[in-house]
């Protein structure tokens, strides 16, 4: 597979260092500032542009991979839908259901896919406990609750699109917490109802939220709880609890770290300890899961079929997520529509 790069900041080393490591070559590079976007050139040796619209209609990309703040997906979906280039978005998909709306049904009407960069999904741990729950392993699910109290510096919010509305679409829900809201939603279904309370700039001076805690129902009739903050120094690792009838799953960080099953059987849980996790370094986290996602997008281009996390999957979590943000403001309960579910 050959990708062009938008953006060249933190996260696409890592995007450039797992594909290196299965095959995949970067081909162009663009960012609006030149002198890192030609940096991250000679590094990784591929050719730098300075138009983010040379690499969306460059011959020698077959998919676009877009690392930038989510207010800037639209623009480059159309015009590498339009040149047949198949194209990936870091999360959250869009800083607004209406935009992620329009990208997946831009992307369809020109026969191209849509990849969504959630690649926890991809982890051990993740995928056990997807395989578990399916075949019934913990019996009737009747609570799920994900927390994210990891700690971000004021440095980390020093410029001010960091956190703000317009540029990122919120603070740690849609950003630090949106990975476990992706995890929650495919491991537990569609979400029915929300409630929740949040404090904007509770620590940091940033518009958004850096503490929220929201109350869940699903459809199937379990409930659960997300809390996503950025102000609990130090940071703690990330953590995934779903408690069912027959015993509990923990997942800390990347890891399975807790499998307390009634008269288990089926394949051992892959229980471990040491666990990998962004709560107090946002790159301190496995190229492994990436990597699987990235060849998981590529089977899917192959194929024509979809990627374990295409478009809708974005905007599944992106609406819950908004969906929590309305509940905050409106001080009430949201139902989320069924089309959102």
């Amino acid at each position: 597979m050959r990708v062009g790069l938008i953006g060249t900041g933190a996260i696409s080393h890592k995007h450039a260092q797992a594909y290196a490591n299965i095959g995949f070559k970067v081909t162009v590079v663009t960012d609006i500032h030149a002198p890192a976007g030609e940096a991250f050139a000679a590094k990784y040796g591929c050719e730098f542009v300075p138009a983010y619209e040379e690499v969306c209609r460059h011959p020698d990309v077959d998919y676009v991979d877009v690392c930038t703040f989510p207010d800037f997906r639209l623009q480059p979906l159309k015009i590498a839908a339009d040149h047949g280039k198949h194209i990936q978005v870091q999360k959250p998909i869009a800083t607004s259901a209406e935009t992620a709306r329009e990208m997946v049904a831009y992307a369809a009407s020109r026969n191209v896919l849509l990849n969504v960069v959630s690649q926890h999904r991809f982890d051990d741990s993740s995928m056990f406990l997807k395989r578990a729950l399916e075949s019934g392993r913990l019996g009737k699910i009747l609570q799920a609750d994900a927390y994210v109290k990891w700690h971000r510096t004021a440095e980390y919010y020093s410029r001010p699109i960091k956190g703000s509305w317009a540029t990122e679409g919120g603070g740690a829900l849609i950003n630090q917490g949106i990975h476990q809201v992706d995890i929650m939603l495919w491991l537990m279904g569609a979400v029915r109802e929300v409630f929740a309370y949040w404090q904007l700039g509770a620590v940091h001076k940033i518009e958004s939220e850096d503490v929220i805690s929201a109350l869940l129902r699903f459809d199937s009739g379990a409930t659960g709880v997300i809390q996503a903050s950025t102000a609990m120094w130090p940071g703690y690792t990330e953590r995934l609890e779903v408690h069912g009838s027959k015993g509990t799953a923990i997942i800390s960080g990347d890891k399975l770290t807790t499998w307390d099953v009634q008269d288990d059987a089926g394949d051992p849980a892959p229980v471990a300890r040491e666990v990998a996790s962004g709560a107090s370094d946002p790159m301190a986290i496995s190229l492994t899961p990436f990597e699987r996602q990235f060849e998981d997008f590529a089977r899917a281009i192959r194929s024509g079929s979809h990627s374990l996390v295409d478009g809708e999957a974005g905007c599944r979590a992106l609406e819950l997520v908004t969906s929590i943000y309305a509940s905050c403001r409106e001080g009430r309960k949201v139902t989320l529509d069924a089309g959102a579910r």
